[in-house]
């Protein structure tokens, strides 16, 4: 795995404004849901690894030995945690995704077949 860097964190979070600033200029909304669909994953989307990454972030700072042991730093890894779980509640936005598919009349783009099958 490459090593990451703030550099590398930016780029992804100016590719989200990208994707926003798509989405603000009206594209077709079977386009703008397939651009979505990795977004929402049940399973992969960010608000399951957004929390992942918070909880992570929590138990590394925790583990620290560096850490100063103190009532404020405990305060902060619990409002990392409940963050985290609060995030994590969100991954049901992909039932959400699948009702605008239906709405729209478009299927999802993880189907077997061609373009023309679909």
């Amino acid at each position: 795995m490459p090593a990451l860097t703030p550099d590398t964190i930016r780029t992804l979070t100016e590719t989200l404004a990208d994707l926003t600033d798509y989405l603000r200029e009206n594209p077709d909304p079977a386009e703008a849901l397939a651009l979505i669909e990795p977004l929402l994953d049940e399973y992969t989307g960010l608000p399951v690894q957004f929390a992942d990454t918070l909880r992570a972030l929590a138990r590394a700072v925790q583990e620290s030995p560096d850490a100063p042991r103190t009532a404020q730093g405990d305060l902060l890894i619990t409002e990392l945690r409940t963050a985290a779980w609060e995030l994590a509640d969100q991954h049901t936005l992909h039932y959400v995704l699948d009702d605008l598919r239906d709405l729209y009349g478009s299927s999802p783009t993880s189907e077997q077949g061609c373009c023309w099958c679909r």
